[in-house]
Order: structure tokens, then C-alpha cells, then sequence
């Protein structure tokens, strides 16, 4: 077991990765996280995520996609510009063809409605736990022991 570290302060160093969060911390957040998993905007995303992984069309259309830019990869190592061009002009076509389907558009925006879900779940987090401390996004500030 490695020596524990301490601050001038006498408060004990961690490192993210030696972190233990309480049990309760974690069975709190395991809850939020399943009460997320029941939201409508979840329960859509599962449900167009299945549509689409069971269409055969949309499927053909995200194989060719990814084929044609397996290409574009390959003529890049050659330098052939002329031939990415044509690709990416082909794969260009076939997106637009795969976000036509409704299904797809909404399955898309469901992607951003979670996204947006989760950044506001940590916004309001962040927010309350700033109420009682001060907490930068993004940044961790150290400060001496009189402050």
C-alpha cells in the first residue's frame, strides 16, 4: 500500500483515480441514472435505435457510407484528390438520403434532447454544489491554507 501524501495543511492528497466516493454518493447517482433511463427521451431513443438497427435500407445505407469512407482513407495514402472528392461528394449524397428518413431525423434529435438531458442534470449539479463552494468548470484550483 503506497505512503498516504498530505498538504501543508495537514489535508490528505488524492489523485482522481485514488478517489473513493461514498456508498451513498454512488447509490444516489446509480438512482438518477435509472430514473434518467426511464425518461421519454431515452425510452424514444431505444425504441428508434431498434427501428433503425431492423431496417434493411438504413442499414445498406450506413454500410455504404462506411465503405465509402474506408475509400476515401485509402485514396488520401495515395494523394489521388480527385477520387476523395468523388467519394466524399457520394457519401455526402448517401447521408443525405439516410437523413431523409424520418426515422433517422428523429432518432438524431433524440441524441440531442439525451445530450441535453445529461448537461443539465451536471449543470444543475454543479450549481448546487457551488452554493456552498466554489467550483470552476471544466478546472480544478488548488488554494494555500489561508485562504
Amino acid at each position: 500500500m503506497a505512503e498516504q501524501k498530505y498538504t501543508n495543511c495537514g489535508m490528505e492528497l488524492y489523485h482522481n483515480k485514488d478517489l473513493i466516493v461514498r456508498e451513498d454518493i454512488m447509490a444516489k447517482a446509480k438512482e438518477l441514472a435509472a430514473l434518467l433511463s426511464t425518461s421519454n427521451e431515452v425510452q424514444f431513443f431505444q425504441k428508434a435505435e431498434k427501428q433503425i438497427a431492423n431496417n434493411d435500407h438504413i442499414q445498406s445505407l450506413i454500410s455504404a457510407i462506411k465503405k465509402k469512407q474506408k475509400e476515401i482513407v485509402a485514396f488520401e495514402t495515395f494523394q489521388n484528390q480527385k477520387m476523395v472528392d468523388k467519394i466524399e461528394k457520394e457519401i455526402e449524397e448517401l447521408q443525405n438520403e439516410l437523413d431523409a428518413i424520418p426515422i433517422v431525423s428523429e432518432f438524431k434529435q433524440s441524441q440531442e434532447d439525451i445530450n441535453y438531458l445529461l448537461q443539465l442534470v451536471m449543470t444543475v449539479i454543479r450549481d448546487t454544489i457551488s452554493e456552498t463552494i466554489t467550483v470552476e468548470q471544466g478546472t480544478v484550483t488548488s488554494s494555500s491554507c489561508s485562504d
